[in-house]
């Protein structure tokens, strides 16, 4: 079964709700009746003007149903709840009430709230608003996880039949998020990552922090990077299988990790690859895909304390279902 098929099943079996705030858009409205008309979620909240929402349906021929429930924020009951649980959380950084009023009317805010207070299980939204849109709504409402302080992204790599990874599976971060991540933010990336695998691969993940140096065998600042942010996972979460630095192939090939890393639980075996930069996992990811013929799903966001995933203003509407039901799937 691949990855899709079971993320179908999965969600099937949940029947959780999903908030997409970019509502007016025509891929948006797409994508919520075919979750809906396939069973996969219970409700879709389309946030935005009702009128501009039911207008653009109409124009693509979508009939909304009960299940497809549009929330305008200006309209809403529970406008000022939401205004006010927003300025709680920002008076501290001088937000104040007119501010906080004024920035809950904005769609990325009011879903990110709806997730916040548990109305929306999950949010998924980019088609219309940039990366750093969505971070920061999911940031500033939403929060990292406990214990983490950087929100970062992944890939799931898939490939039924493959022998990479866990049955044809791969986690693969940063690819879209942190440019040139500190040590600390490569451990956040690890232990978020770890997660991802949980939820998505379905096993405990083997960790490979990966460099061109192998256990000492090249000397560099961005492998001393890699190294101290290892310890700080190690100290963190002792009982994690993850190691570096590796070379992609002593990460993924038993004999070459063998050697190279003799005695490492994780080179040879890894099921989830951490990038030690931006340039080197978008690279990675897209190699993976043209080359190698694995589908990638994401970048789906990690790190936060509930699901949220951003979407490539490129998309088209099967890609907002495919990541609608990765993030419905996390964990």
């Amino acid at each position: 079964m691949g990855f899709i098929e079971r993320m179908k099943e999965e969600a099937r079996a949940k029947m959780l709700k999903l908030v997409l705030p970019e509502g007016r858009d025509s891929r948006v409205i797409t994508a919520a009746k075919t979750l809906i008309d396939e069973n996969l979620i219970s409700e879709v909240f389309l946030v935005g003007d009702d009128n501009e929402i039911r207008k653009n349906a109409d124009s693509i021929g979508v009939k909304l149903n009960d299940r497809i429930i549009i929330v305008n924020p200006e309209k809403s009951p529970n406008r000022d709840e939401y205004v006010n649980e927003y300025y709680e959380l920002r008076k501290h950084k001088g937000m104040t009430e007119a501010q906080a009023a004024e920035e809950m009317k904005g769609v990325l805010s009011w879903g990110a709230m709806m997730v916040r207070k548990d109305v929306a299980y999950a949010m998924v939204a980019g088609a219309e608003n940039s990366t750093g849109a969505v971070i920061s709504a999911a940031l500033k409402i939403i929060k990292t996880a406990p214990g983490i302080k950087t929100a970062s992204s992944c890939f799931i790599m898939d490939k039924p039949g493959s022998k990479w990874g866990h049955n044809g599976s791969l986690i693969m971060a940063d690819c879209a998020v942190i440019i040139d991540p500190t040590s600390e933010q490569l451990a956040d990336i690890v232990l978020a990552a770890a997660d991802s695998c949980r939820s998505y691969l379905l096993t405990e993940p083997k960790i490979a922090m990966m460099s061109f140096s192998t256990k000492g065998s090249a000397t560099h600042e961005t492998v001393d990077r890699v190294t101290k942010a290892l310890e700080i996972v190690k100290a963190a979460s002792p009982d994690l299988d993850v190691d570096g630095e590796l070379q992609l192939d002593a990460s993924i090939i038993p004999e070459v990790g063998q050697r190279k890393a003799p005695g490492s639980k994780v080179a040879g075996y890894a099921n989830t690859l951490i990038f030690p930069n931006l340039n080197a996992g978008n690279i990675g990811y897209k190699l993976t895909q043209r080359f190698g013929g694995f589908e990638a799903y994401g970048p789906v966001l990690q790190g936060f304390a509930k699901p949220v995933s951003d979407l490539s203003r490129g998309c088209n509407a099967n890609d907002i279902v495919y990541s609608s039901l990765a993030t419905i799937n996390k964990k």
